[in-house]
């Protein structure tokens, strides 16, 4: 299972991502593409640190993951926050079912290379678009095929004062999937406690993602580098699309 007992370490592990940088990401291409959305869902939402963001910024956000620790995260984050906003789900793309319809959606930090299957991509985008209003975008990022194609029997190391973390990532570029062993040692008083992961992420390249959103409805598919409005340069690690529903 993947975000059950690391869910808890998640913020530190992620800790040199910038949240408020995606959020100011997101308004240049909302104006980018003349909208002014006031309901976002935020898909793949995790510990719900965007969700605030955004919520605490004045729009509608409702906020989905299919990882109840996570959620369980997130929730114990609101503070004096009103319980309707950011408005928790658990659900994932292919479970989405909201109330209505959103003017945006947005899915950060390579959640969509956590579908694993060309027809489960294309289900999963068709999903959610039965949620965005049409002429509502759809923003997300995907990490590179050449970022994945540097995990060959790689090692990553984090480790803070309480939390030591071991990542075994390795890529197979035939199937396209990579895949990690996380090791989590949080110190429990003078003992240390061991959890263990397992995840599978597929790359996938920009004409991949363009037919599957195509084929749920999507048009005007735009690619940049990473938090940029420019197209992704050679050896871009994280890309960006954005994507109009028709």
């Amino acid at each position: 299972m993947s975000y059950t007992s690391m869910a808890g370490s998640y913020d530190v592990l992620t800790r040199d991502v910038d949240r408020k940088s995606f959020f100011e990401y997101y308004k240049k291409l909302f104006a980018l593409r003349g909208l002014s959305p006031s309901s976002i869902l935020d898909i793949g939402c995790g510990t719900g640190t965007l969700a605030y963001i955004m919520a605490d910024a004045g729009y509608d956000v409702v906020a989905a993951d299919p990882s109840e620790d996570m959620l369980s995260q997130a929730c114990m984050a609101r503070g004096t926050r009103p319980l309707s906003n950011p408005l928790f789900l658990r659900q994932s793309f292919a479970t989405l079912d909201l109330y209505g319809t959103v003017d945006a959606a947005v899915c950060s930090l390579d959640c969509v290379n956590y579908i694993t299957g060309d027809d489960e991509l294309a289900a999963s985008f068709a999903r959610l678009g039965l949620f965005i209003a049409p002429g509502g975008l759809f923003i997300f990022d995907v990490k590179s095929v050449e970022k994945y194609s540097r995990y060959k029997d790689s090692l990553f190391i984090d480790q803070t004062e309480d939390m030591y973390c071991v990542w075994r990532a390795d890529y197979d570029p035939v199937s396209m999937l990579c895949r990690y062993s996380v090791d989590i040692f949080t110190r429990r008083g003078e003992l240390w406690e061991l959890a263990s992961e397992e995840h599978i992420q597929r790359a996938y390249a920009p004409a991949q993602l363009s037919v599957a959103l195509e084929s749920a409805g999507f048009g005007n598919i735009s690619f940049f580098g990473c938090l940029s409005c420019e197209p992704p340069i050679p050896g871009e690690e994280r890309i960006f699309v954005c994507a109009s529903k028709l």
